[in-house]
């Protein structure tokens, strides 16, 4: 069961140590779909989870080092216990067969689900550099969001396929 966090009494240390452990979270997710749902032909579900593994570990790396930065390197109060899924896409969503489109839903379901954490998490924040940092990071996730949805809008809009129907290149699906 994850630790309880309380926000209101969150440093601006371990909020960026919570964000951090958010992206690795989110982006070793990603890693495990991609094994998952393989590499079958270029742009596929596994290319997807592939990019979106690559850009966590960007943002990851990004407030890694504004927290080394502001704070060396002080020991982390922040466990990856505290965390349940807040970004890291659901683990029955990825399926070997799955289309590009369906991966992408995916990740924008993730980046909405990342959206809710901050914007729940900023109701309970007292220290006004928290607040300004969780403000930063939910009008990311924001971005995310639009970059995910263009993305989606050039994928090809073929017919609803069941779960368990393959998407293959040059087919109708996906």
């Amino acid at each position: 069961m994850p630790q309880k966090i309380d926000f209101a009494k969150l440093s601006l240390k371990d909020a960026l140590d919570l964000a951090i452990l958010v992206e690795d979270e989110a982006k070793q997710r990603y890693e495990e779909f991609t094994k998952l749902t393989g590499g079958r032909y270029k742009g596929d579900a596994g290319d997807v989870f592939r990019n979106m593994a690559t850009y966590e570990a960007r943002h990851g790396a990004a407030l890694q080092e504004r927290r080394q930065k502001l704070f060396g390197n002080a020991p982390s109060a922040v466990s990856p216990d505290a965390l349940d899924d807040v970004e890291a896409p659901d683990r029955g969503k990825p399926r070997v067969f799955m289309s590009a489109r369906q991966a992408m839903e995916v990740a924008l379901k993730s980046e909405e689900k990342a959206w809710d954490y901050y914007d729940a998490a900023l109701k309970g924040v007292k220290d006004p550099e928290v607040k300004k940092l969780f403000e930063e990071l939910r009008a990311e996730e924001v971005q995310h969001q639009d970059y995910l949805r263009k993305a989606l809008a050039n994928l090809p809009a073929g017919p609803d396929v069941e779960e368990d129907e393959a998407d293959a290149p040059g087919s109708d699906a996906g």
